[in-house]
C-alpha cells in the first residue's frame, strides 16, 4: 500500500509537469527531490515508469523529471545498488537517444543522468554508451558528448577506457558531415585531452600509474591531423572556435618530434584565426597551451616563428578591454601569459620588439607595450635581471607622454619595477619625480585640455592612481625606503608640487618615522650627502604657509603640519619640546571643524602665534635672519596664490617683529616695497598686514622706511615709468599710493598706543594726505579711483580705532578730526542716491562712528551737515529687487542685499555714537528733528528704514540712560505722536517698529519718573503682545490694536503732556499715509443718546438709512460711528433693531455683519439679544420637505428662513470678542441649541431664492462664509465655543477633522463623538446643564438629533468626567432604552456609549456588568442588522468590558458569545474578522473555570486564526496576533505558547514559513491525535477567496505531514487529501500551485 501511495504522489507531481509556469515546475522538481531523498530507489523507478508509459509527454516536462532524477542520483549515489543504476542507466540512454534530432534541453538532461551515475558506476555506464558508439557507425551527439563529460567527471574511471573510445572515434571523424558533430567530437577531444594531462599529474592516485602519455600521443596526433588539416579551415565560426580549443590541450600529449614538425603549420593557423574572430579568447588559451607544449619540448622551430607571433600578440594587448564582457577581460590574460612564455625563453627578442613599440605615435599601443613590459618585470624577474639598465633607459619617451593612459600604465610599470629592484639603479630618479607629478596634476586644467572623449582616462584618475601607488611604494615596499628617503623631500618646496603636497607629506612622514625607529634622529636628513635638498628655513616656510588653507588639495593642512612635526629637530634641537606638544594642537583644532566650519582668521591667528613662539624657543639671531630671507625669497612663488601669500606677507612681518637686527628690517621691507605686485588686492592687504605687525616692535624704522620709500629713486622711477603709458599710468600710481595709505593705517592699528599718539599727526596722517591728494598747477585735485578712496578710508577707521582703543583717548585731543570727518561726508557726498553699489558709504560712516567720540566736539554745523547727509545718503536710496529677481541675478543680487544691510547697520552705529555725546531729552529731540520729514516720507522705503533707525536709537537711549534726578520729558507727547499713527501704517515693517518707538518712549518716561530702568511696567509690556495684531494689514484687526495702544498712552502720559500729545494727534490727520489719518476716533452719537428713547417707530427706517450710508461712504470714522449708533438704538428698543437686521437679505453684507457686532459691546444687553435669537430658532421648525421633480428621487429638506437667520445673526454677534461674557452666561442653551441645528442641519438644502445668491457669493468672494444651513451652524457652533472660553475644544475637534465630519451626512456621529470628548477633557464642569437639556431629545420625532444626542452620550461615557460629575447612571439608563430605538446608527451607538463605560468608569462597569453584558449580547442577536454592524459595535465594546466584568457573569454567556462569533472570523468585511477575533482573544482569560469546553472552541479556531495570519488586511493580521498570544497559555503546550509569545508580537514582523513550521512541530508533538482534525479544516480553506490563505492552508497541511509521528499517520485519509491537493494544483495562481507541489513532495511522510 505504501509503495501505491508514494507512487501515486509522484505521479500527482509527474502530472503537474505541464504547468506552464517556471515556479511551478520548479517547486514540482523540489518536491520530487524531496521524495527522492526519501526513498531515492522507489522514486527513480516511479519515474523511470512514468516516462515510459507517457511515451508522448513533451519534451519540456520530461526535462523536469529527468532532472529530478539526477539530483536524486548525485545525492544518493552512494545508496544505490546495481540493478536500480542499470535501469536508470537504460532509461536515460533510451531519453538521450531516442530522437535522431538534436533536441537539446532533453537529450542533455537525459545526459547528465548518465554522468551522475558515471561517478559510480562507470563501467555499467560506458557498457551502455559504448553500445550505441558502434564503428564505423557515426553516433548520436550525446552519447559523444556524455563521454566528454564523463571523462571530466571520474577522470580516474574514464581514461582507461579513452584508448579504445579514440580508436573507435578516428575514423569516425572523416564521417562527420554535419557541423555540430564535428564541433562535439573537438569537445570530446578537448575533454580527453584534459583529463589524461589530470590523471598524468597525479599518477600517485591512479588505479592505473603505469599510464604514460606516449599511450595516447600517436591517436592525439591522428585527431590533430583531421582537426588541423580540414576542419580548422572550415567557413563556420563555432567550428573553427571548438578546433582551437581542442587544438591546445591536444598539443600537450603529440608526440615531440610531431609537434616540433607541425608548429611551422600548426602557429601560423591558429595566429591566422585572430583575423576571423572578434571573439579571441579560445584563441589566446590554446595558443599559451601550445607556446608552453613547445617551449617544454626545447622546440627550435619557436624562433623562427618568434616574429609573427609577437606581430600578432601585441595588437591583442593593445586592443580596448571592456570590463562588462569578461572574455575579453580573460583574453587580455591569456595573452600576457604568452608574452611571459616567450619572454622566459627569448628575453633578447621581446625586449627588441616591445621597447621600440614605446616610440610608436599611437597611444593604444604605447599603453599596451607598456602593460607587457610590467606584466614581463613580474613574471620574468630573473631574465630581467640584467636588462634593467636598458629597460629603464627606454622609458625616457613614455615620462613625457601626455596621454593619461599612457601616464596611467607607466604608473603601474614604475610600480612593478619598485618591488624589483629597478628605481635603485641610475635613472630611477627620474621616474620617482615622474610619479610626484602625476600626484601634482591639477584636475581643472586636465579637463579643459581634454577632449569629451568618454574612453578617456580624466586626470583625476590619473593623479589618483599615483598617489596611492607612492603611498605604497613608501610604506610596504621597504627595499624603497632608502632610495625615497629623503629624495622626496626635494619635492616639497618648488610651487609645481603644490598638489602632491598632501601625498608627498605623509609618504615622507610614514619614511621619517621608519629612519626613527630605527635609531637615526640625530642624523635624520644628511645635508653633506644630499646637496640638492631644501634647508630646514626653507620646508618651514612652506609647510606653515600651504597649512594657512589647510583643506585645499585633499586637506593638506594636517599632513603638512604632522610632517614639520617629524623634522622638528632637523629644522632646530630647540624646538623638539615646543613642537612635539603645539602642533598636534593644532592638527586636532583642524580635525574638529570641517571646511565650513574652520574660522579662517582665527586659524592663522594660531599658525602666526605658533611661528612667535617658534621664533622666540630659538635664541639664535642668525636663524631667525636665515628664516625671514627664505620667506622672502619665497614670496615671488605665491603669485598665483593670493590668500597663501597674504599668509606669508604676515609670517615675514611676524619673524621682523622677532629679528634684532635693524639692518635686515631696513633691507627686507624696502625689498617687499620695490617688489610687491601693487595692482592686486591681496598683495596690498598682505603688504599692509606685514608692515603693521612688524610695527608692534619697530615702529621707528617701519615708519622711516614708509617714508624713506617715497622719497625714493624706486619710487620716483616706477611713477615716471609709469607715466611713460599715459592711461595705465594714473591707475599703477594711485594703487601704489593705495598701499602705502593702508600701511599708515596697519602700522596705526597695531603700533604701541603710547609710540603712535605723539606720532599720529605729523608723520602718519600727513603722509597718508600727502599721498591721497595730488596737485595740478597748484590747484589740489581729489583722485577718483575707488581703491585709493577706500584705502583711505579704511586707514583713517583703523587710525579712529587705535585711538579709541587707547586707556587715556579722552586726553588726546585729535586737532585733524573736523578735517577727517569733512572729508568722509564729501565721499559720502559724492556717492550716487538712485543706485548702492560700492561700500565707500557704509566704510565711511564706520570711520566717522569712531571719530566723533574723539575730542574736540564737532561743530553744530558740522554735526547737522553730518547727519544729514547719511541720512541722506541711505534712507533715498531706492530699495533693492523684488525677491524672485534677486534669485535670478544671483551673487551680485546677494552681494547688494549684504551691502544694504550693512550700510544701514553703520548709520545706526554712527547716530548711536552722535547721541552718546548728547543723551539728554533736548539731544534726542535735536536727533528726531532730523529724522521727522523721513519718519513722515510719502515713500514707504524711506519710512521703514527711518522708523528702523528711530527704533533702534531710542532702544540705545533707554539702555544707556542713567537719570540721577526727576526731570521731566518734556517732548514726550510730540515723539509719541510722531510714532503712534505709524501703528497702523500701510507697510508691515513700519507698523512693528513703531510700536518698539512707543514702547521705548513710555519706558524712558517712566525712567524720567524715577522709577528703576529695570522696573517692568504691565501696561507698557502689554505692547509687545499687541504687535502680533500689526502683522497683516487688515482694518478691523489694526485699528483694534491701535485703540489699545492709545489706551495704554493715554495712561501713562503726564497730565502736562496730554494736550500737546493731542495736538500733534491733529497734525497726524493730515498724514499721507491714509491709515495713519484715520488713526483717531470722533463722537457723533451725542445726539442719539439724549433723544433715542422717543424714535421707537423710526428705528427700522434709521437702521436703513445707516445700512445705505455704509454702502456709499467706506471711511473708518464713518463705519465706527455707525456701529456706535446701532449699539445706542438697540440699548433702547432691542426687539425692534432684532427684527429689523434679521429681515435684511441672506447673505448678510459686510455692513449688516458689522452693525450685528455692534450689539456686543455690553455684556446685558448681548445676554438679551442672545436669548431672543435662540428662541427663533427653537420655535421654528428647522427644515421643510418637498417632493423632488426627479422621478424616484426622494423628498428635499428645505431649510426654514428664520432659524437660517437667526443662526447667521448668532455667529456674527458672537464673533465680535465683546460678546464673550454673555455668551458664557447662556452657555449651555447655546451649546444644545446649537448642536441640534446643526443636526438638523446635516443634508438640508438652502431655499431655491438663496441657492443662486450663494453661487454668486462663492464666484466673486471665494474666501467668504457659506450660506449652507449645515456649514453654517458649525460655524456658529464654533465661535460659540471660542467666544464661551472653550477655545482649546475647538481647536482639539478642528485638529480631528470633527467639524468636518460634523457636516457629513454619512460621518455626522463621529464629528460628534469627537466634539463631546472635546468637551469632556476642556469643558467639564459645562456638562451636567448640557446633559440635562439633551436627555429631551432622546425622544425626539427627528431621528437625526436622537443619533445626535447618542453620539454624544456615547463618548461622554468614555470618559471619567461623567462619573465625577455623578451623571452616569441617568446617561446610562438613557443609552440602554435607546436599544429599541427603530434607528440602526442609535442602536449601533447606545452600545458604542455602554462599551465606553469600560474605559470611562471602570469600577461602574464591573457593578453593572450583567446588565452590560446582556446589553451585548442582545446586540449580537440583533436581528434587524442586514450589514452586522449592532453586531460589530456589540462585539468591540464587549472587547472593551471583558476585563472590568465578574468572571461569573461572563462564563455563563461564554459558550453562547464564542459560538456567536465564530461565524464572522471567516467574514468578508474585515472589520468583523478584526472585532471577532480580538473579542475571541479577549474571552480566553474566562477560561479557566470552563476550561475543556473552552478548549474546544480554540481548537476550532486555531487554524482559522494561524491561516489569517496570511490576511490581505493588516488589521486582521494584528488581531490574530493578539487573539493567538492570549490562546497560548490555555493550550497546554509551553513551547507553543512561547513561540506565540515570542513570534507574534506587533512590532516584529514574522517570517511565516518558518513560523508554522515551527508551530507545526509542537502541536504535532503535544496534539498528535488532532492531526486529522487539522488536516480536515484546512481542506476547508483550500476553497478561500484570498489567495494568501489558500496558499497557506496546503503548506500548513505539508508542516503538520513532516512533523507527525509514524505512529500517527493512519489519521490522514491520504487518499482525500492527495485528490483535495491535485485538485487545487489546478488553482489559477501560480503561488498556490508552488505550495501544493512543496506539501505533495511532504506527504511522503505518512505513506
Amino acid at each position: 500500500m505504501t509503495e501505491s501511495r508514494i507512487k501515486r504522489l509522484a505521479t500527482t507531481l509527474m502530472d503537474a509537469t505541464t504547468d506552464k509556469d517556471p515556479l511551478v515546475q520548479e517547486q514540482i522538481y523540489k518536491a520530487l527531490c524531496h521524495l527522492g531523498e526519501s526513498e531515492p530507489e522507489e522514486i527513480l523507478n516511479a519515474c523511470d515508469e512514468y516516462l515510459r508509459q507517457h511515451d508522448k509527454l513533451g519534451y519540456p516536462h520530461r526535462v523536469i523529471i529527468l532532472k529530478a532524477m539526477e539530483t536524486i542520483v548525485r545525492s544518493n549515489i552512494s545508496l544505490l545498488d546495481k540493478s536500480m543504476a542499470k535501469v536508470v542507466i537504460f532509461l536515460a540512454s533510451h531519453e538521450m537517444t531516442k530522437s535522431k534530432e538534436m533536441i537539446r534541453d532533453w537529450q542533455q538532461a537525459a545526459s547528465d543522468v548518465l554522468v551522475a551515475v558515471g561517478q559510480r558506476f562507470i563501467n555499467k555506464v560506458m557498457e551502455e554508451v559504448l553500445s550505441k558508439f558502434q564503428p564505423g557507425i557515426l553516433p548520436h551527439f550525446f552519447v559523444v558528448q556524455t563521454f566528454a563529460n564523463l571523462s571530466v567527471a571520474n577522470v580516474f574511471g574514464m581514461v582507461p577506457f579513452l584508448n579504445s573510445i579514440l580508436g573507435t572515434m578516428l575514423p569516425m571523424l572523416a564521417m562527420a558531415k554535419q557541423d555540430h558533430m564535428k564541433s562535439v567530437f573537438c569537445y570530446a577531444l578537448q575533454h580527453f585531452s584534459e583529463s589524461i594531462q589530470e590523471y598524468l599529474a597525479n599518477l600517485d592516485k591512479a588505479p592505473d600509474p603505469t599510464v604514460r602519455k606516449d599511450t595516447f600521443s600517436n591517436e592525439i596526433f591522428s585527431a590533430y591531423e583531421v582537426l588541423f588539416n580540414s576542419w580548422l579551415h572550415h567557413r563556420e565560426a563555432k567550428l573553427r572556435l571548438a578546433v582551437v580549443e581542442a587544438l591546445g590541450p591536444m598539443s600537450c600529449l603529440m608526440p615531440a618530434e610531431k609537434l616540433e614538425e607541425q608548429l611551422p603549420k600548426l602557429l601560423p593557423g591558429v595566429l591566422a584565426l585572430y583575423k576571423k574572430h572578434p571573439e579571441t579568447f579560445s584563441i589566446s588559451k590554446s595558443l599559451c597551451q601550445i607556446l608552453e607544449a613547445s617551449v617544454s619540448v626545447g622546440s627550435r622551430s619557436l624562433d623562427l616563428l618568434l616574429d609573427p607571433l609577437l606581430g600578432t600578440l601585441h595588437p591583442q594587448i593593445c586592443a580596448p578591454t571592456d570590463p562588462s564582457v569578461p572574455l575579453t577581460v580573460k583574453n587580455h590574460t591569456e595573452v600576457l601569459r604568452c608574452f611571459t612564455v616567450l619572454a622566459c625563453s627569448f628575453p633578447d627578442r621581446v625586449l627588441a620588439f616591445l621597447l621600440p613599440k614605446l616610440e610608436s605615435s599611437n597611444e593604444r599601443t604605447r599603453v599596451g607595450t607598456l602593460l607587457i613590459v610590467r606584466q614581463i618585470i613580474n613574471s620574468a624577474p630573473s631574465q630581467m635581471e640584467m636588462k634593467k639598465p636598458f629597460i629603464l633607459s627606454s622609458m625616457k619617451l613614455p615620462l613625457q607622454d601626455n596621454s593619461n593612459k599612457v601616464k596611467r600604465a607607466l604608473v603601474q610599470v614604475i610600480s612593478a619595477m619598485a618591488h624589483h629592484g629597478y628605481l635603485e639603479q641610475p635613472g630611477g630618479e627620474a621616474l620617482l619625480e615622474f610619479l610626484v607629478r602625476q600626484c601634482a596634476l591639477s584636475s581643472e586644467a586636465q579637463a579643459r585640455k581634454q577632449p569629451p572623449d568618454a574612453e578617456d582616462l580624466t586626470s583625476d584618475g590619473v593623479r589618483s592612481i599615483s598617489v596611492n601607488t607612492l603611498f605604497l611604494l613608501s610604506t610596504t615596499v621597504d627595499r624603497m625606503n632608502h632610495v625615497l628617503w629623503p629624495y622626496l623631500l626635494e619635492f616639497v618646496t618648488p610651487i609645481q608640487f603644490t598638489n602632491a603636497l598632501t601625498p608627498l607629506c605623509k609618504s615622507l612622514m610614514h619614511l621619517a618615522q621608519k629612519k626613527q625607529e630605527e635609531g637615526d634622529n640625530a642624523s635624520l636628513i644628511r645635508y653633506d650627502l644630499n646637496a640638492n635638498l631644501p634647508s630646514p628655513h626653507a620646508l618651514t616656510t612652506r609647510l606653515l604657509v600651504v597649512s594657512s588653507q589647510p583643506f585645499l588639495g585633499d586637506a593638506r593642512g594636517p599632513s603638512a603640519l604632522r610632517l614639520l612635526n617629524v623634522l622638528r629637530c632637523v629644522v632646530h634641537p630647540a624646538l623638539d619640546q615646543l613642537w612635539s606638544k603645539k602642533v598636534p594642537l593644532l592638527v586636532e583644532h583642524l580635525e574638529e571643524n570641517t571646511e565650513n566650519s574652520l574660522v579662517q582668521k582665527e586659524w592663522e591667528e594660531k599658525l602666526l602665534l605658533f611661528l612667535q613662539e617658534t621664533l622666540v624657543a630659538v635664541p639664535d639671531n642668525a636663524w631667525t635672519c636665515h628664516l625671514v630671507l627664505e620667506m622672502s625669497r619665497q614670496l615671488s612663488s605665491y603669485n598665483g596664490s593670493s590668500s597663501e601669500k597674504n599668509f606669508l606677507y604676515k609670517c615675514i612681518g611676524t619673524s621682523l617683529g622677532a629679528c634684532a637686527s635693524k639692518d635686515l628690517v631696513h633691507k627686507q621691507l624696502q625689498e617687499l616695497l620695490e617688489t610687491a605686485r601693487y595692482h592686486e588686492e591681496a598683495e596690498r592687504e598682505g603688504l599692509a598686514s606685514c608692515f603693521g605687525i612688524c610695527a608692534i616692535n619697530h615702529l621707528e624704522e617701519t615708519l622711516a622706511k614708509l617714508e624713506d620709500f617715497v622719497r625714493s629713486d624706486v619710487f620716483k622711477k616706477s611713477v615716471g615709468l609709469f607715466s611713460i603709458f599715459k592711461d595705465r599710468s594714473d591707475t599703477e600710481v594711485e594703487k601704489i599710493k593705495s598701499t602705502l595709505i593702508l600701511c599708515y593705517g596697519s602700522v596705526a592699528a597695531r603700533a604701541p598706543r603710547e609710540l603712535l599718539l605723539p606720532r599720529l599727526e605729523a608723520d602718519v596722517l600727513k603722509n597718508i594726505f600727502q599721498y591721497f591728494n595730488t596737485k595740478v598747477l597748484g590747484i589740489k585735485v581729489e583722485p577718483k579711483d575707488l581703491t585709493l578712496k577706500l584705502c583711505l578710508i579704511r586707514s583713517i577707521c583703523m587710525i579712529g580705532q587705535a585711538v579709541c582703543s587707547g586707556v587715556k583717548c579722552g586726553d588726546f585731543v585729535f586737532s585733524r578730526k573736523a578735517e577727517l570727518v569733512a572729508q568722509m561726508v564729501e565721499f559720502i557726498k559724492a556717492e550716487p542716491l538712485e543706485v548702492m553699489r560700492t561700500p565707500i558709504r557704509q566704510r565711511a560712516m564706520i570711520t566717522c562712528t569712531y571719530l566723533v567720540i574723539l575730542e574736540p566736539h564737532l561743530s553744530d554745523p558740522d554735526r547737522t551737515e553730518l547727519i544729514d547727509t547719511c541720512l541722506a545718503s541711505v534712507l533715498a536710496v531706492p530699495p533693492l529687487e523684488p525677491a524672485k529677481e534677486r534669485e535670478e541675478n544671483g551673487a551680485e543680487a546677494s552681494y547688494k542685499e549684504a551691502l544694504y544691510g550693512d550700510t544701514i547697520d553703520a548709520l545706526k552705529d554712527l547716530l548711536k555714537s552722535l547721541l552718546q555725546r548728547n543723551l539728554t531729552p533736548h539731544g534726542l529731540q535735536d536727533m528726531f528733528a532730523h529724522l521727522g520729514p523721513w519718519i513722515k516720507s510719502s515713500k514707504d522705503h524711506e519710512r521703514e528704514r527711518a522708523v528702523e533707525v528711530s527704533a533702534a536709537l531710542l532702544d540705545f537711549y533707554l539702555g544707556k540712560l542713567n537719570v540721577s534726578t526727576v526731570i521731566p520729558f518734556y517732548n514726550l507727547g510730540v515723539l509719541v505722536a510722531l510714532f503712534s499713527p505709524r501703528c497702523s501704517d500701510s507697510v508691515a515693517a513700519v507698523r512693528q517698529r513703531a510700536v518698539d518707538c512707543v514702547y521705548s518712549l513710555l519706558y524712558i518716561q517712566l525712567c524720567y519718573e524715577g522709577f528703576a530702568r529695570d522696573h517692568k511696567d504691565e501696561m507698557v509690556e502689554g505692547l509687545k503682545a499687541l504687535k502680533k495684531g500689526l502683522e497683516e494689514p487688515d482694518f478691523t484687526v489694526l485699528f483694534h490694536t491701535c485703540n489699545n495702544i492709545a489706551m495704554v498712552i493715554g495712561k501713562r502720559v503726564p497730565p502736562d503732556q496730554l494736550m500737546s500729545l493731542l495736538l500733534a494727534m491733529f497734525e497726524g490727520l493730515a498724514d499721507p499715509d491714509k491709515n495713519c489719518s484715520r488713526a483717531a476716533t470722533v463722537m457723533i452719537n451725542s445726539l442719539l443718546k439724549e433723544r433715542g428713547g422717543v424714535l421707537q417707530e423710526k428705528v427700522p427706517d434709521i437702521m436703513s438709512i445707516i445700512h445705505s450710508k455704509l454702502e456709499e461712504v467706506d471711511e473708518e470714522h464713518v463705519r465706527k460711528a455707525a456701529q456706535q449708533t446701532v449699539f445706542i438704538l438697540a440699548s433702547q428698543h432691542k426687539s425692534v433693531v432684532v427684527s429689523s437686521l434679521l429681515s435684511s437679505s441672506l447673505p448678510f453684507d459686510s455692513h449688516t455683519c458689522a452693525m450685528w457686532r455692534s450689539l456686543a459691546t455690553e455684556p446685558t444687553l448681548a445676554s438679551q439679544i442672545l436669548e431672543q435669537l435662540l428662541e427663533k430658532i427653537n420655535r421654528d421648525v428647522p427644515y421643510k420637505e418637498s417632493k423632488s421633480f426627479l422621478l424616484g428621487s426622494g423628498a428635499e429638506r428645505v431649510a426654514t428662513p428664520l432659524p437660517l437667520a437667526a443662526t447667521c445673526a448668532l455667529y456674527e454677534l458672537m464673533s465680535a470678542p465683546e460678546a464673550g461674557p454673555a455668551v458664557v452666561g447662556l452657555y449651555p442653551p447655546l451649546f444644545v441649541t446649537l448642536l441640534l441645528r446643526v443636526s438638523s442641519t446635516v443634508g438640508v438644502q438652502l431655499p431655491k431664492n438663496l441657492q443662486s445668491k450663494e453661487r454668486r457669493s462663492n464666484g466673486h468672494h471665494g474666501a467668504s462664509r457659506s450660506l449652507q444651513p449645515c456649514s453654517c451652524a458649525v460655524e456658529t457652533l464654533k465661535v460659540m465655543l471660542l467666544r464661551g472660553g472653550s477655545e482649546e475644544v475647538a481647536k482639539v475637534v478642528g485638529r480631528s477633522g470633527g467639524w468636518e465630519l460634523m457636516a457629513s451626512p454619512e460621518k455626522h456621529h463621529d464629528g460628534v463623538a469627537s466634539l463631546a470628548g472635546a468637551m469632556a477633557r476642556h469643558a467639564g464642569p459645562r456638562l451636567p446643564l448640557i446633559v440635562k437639556n439633551l436627555i429631551p431629545t432622546l425622544s425626539s420625532v427627528f431621528d437625526s438629533q436622537r443619533v445626535t444626542t447618542t453620539a454624544f452620550f456615547a463618548e461622554l461615557l468614555n470618559n471619567n468626567v461623567v462619573n465625577d460629575l455623578i451623571l452616569l447612571e441617568t446617561m446610562m439608563d438613557n443609552v440602554t432604552g435607546r436599544q429599541k430605538d427603530t434607528c440602526l446608527l442609535v442602536r449601533m451607538l447606545a452600545l458604542r456609549g455602554l462599551g465606553n463605560i469600560a474605559s470611562g468608569a471602570p469600577e461602574k462597569a464591573r457593578k453593572h456588568g450583567a446588565k452590560l453584558l446582556a446589553s451585548m449580547v442582545n446586540g449580537l442577536d440583533d436581528k434587524d442588522d442586514p450589514h452586522n454592524l449592532v453586531a460589530l459595535e456589540a462585539m468591540s465594546s464587549l472587547s472593551k468590558l471583558l476585563n472590568h466584568l465578574e468572571e461569573r457573569d461572563v462564563q455563563s454567556m461564554l459558550l453562547h458569545i464564542a459560538i456567536r462569533i465564530r461565524p464572522f472570523f471567516d467574514s468578508e468585511q474585515p472589520e468583523l474578522r478584526q472585532s471577532s477575533i480580538v473579542l475571541f482573544g479577549n474571552l480566553t482569560k474566562f477560561s479557566e473555570g470552563d476550561g475543556e469546553v473552552f478548549f474546544e472552541q480554540i481548537l476550532n479556531g486555531l487554524v482559522t486564526l494561524l491561516l489569517h495570519l496570511q490576511d490581505p488586511k493588516p488589521e486582521v493580521v494584528k488581531a490574530c496576533k493578539f487573539a493567538l498570544r492570549m490562546c497560548g497559555p490555555s493550550m497546554g503546550c509551553e513551547g507553543l505558547c512561547d513561540m506565540f509569545l515570542n513570534h507574534l508580537r506587533e512590532d516584529r514582523s514574522l517570517h511565516y514559513g518558518e513560523f508554522m513550521n515551527n508551530v507545526c512541530k509542537h502541536l504535532m508533538q503535544t496534539y498528535p491525535e488532532m492531526l486529522n482534525r487539522l488536516i480536515s479544516t484546512n481542506l476547508f480553506y483550500f476553497k478561500s477567496s484570498w489567495v494568501d490563505i489558500r496558499a497557506a492552508a496546503p503548506m500548513f497541511i505539508g508542516f503538520l505531514v513532516l512533523h507527525v509521528d509514524e505512529d500517527h499517520c493512519q489519521q490522514v485519509d491520504l487518499d482525500q487529501l492527495i485528490s483535495a491537493l491535485n485538485l487545487l494544483l489546478k488553482d489559477p495562481v501560480p503561488t498556490v500551485r508552488v505550495k501544493v507541489a512543496e506539501t505533495l513532495g511532504r506527504l511522503v511522510r505518512v505513506l
